[in-house]
């Protein structure tokens, strides 16, 4: 609420200060970039960075996400239902069928 009080005065002020057209093109890009900008920051931190190119690298934060650590392996298997073959794919690679339940 605080962001969203502040980028509201700031682009009050913007309009004041600047002419008609410009000052309300300066406002919508304020409103517009404003919440992307925060949006990366904190994905960055519960990542570990968008181009880091580490892949497991949990970085500073929220401790890796939402489910825990990122790693480069899958974390969730899956069960095929016919054949109970266990998998990392879209369909079972013994039977070919998409029929699956998540093990996590």
């Amino acid at each position: 609420m605080i962001f969203l009080f502040a980028s509201l005065a700031v682009s009050i002020g913007l309009q004041m200060i600047l002419p008609f057209p410009y000052g309300l093109g300066a406002a919508l890009a304020l409103f517009i970039a404003f919440p992307l900008l925060l949006r990366r920051r904190m994905m960055s931190r519960m990542r570990g960075g968008f181009g880091s190119g580490s892949g497991s690298s949990s970085g500073g934060g929220f401790g890796g996400g939402l489910f825990g650590q990122q790693s480069d392996k899958p974390g969730v298997k899956y069960e095929c239902l016919v054949c109970h073959k266990v998998y990392n794919a879209r369909e079972c690679p013994r039977c070919g069928s998409t029929m699956k339940r998540a093990m996590f």
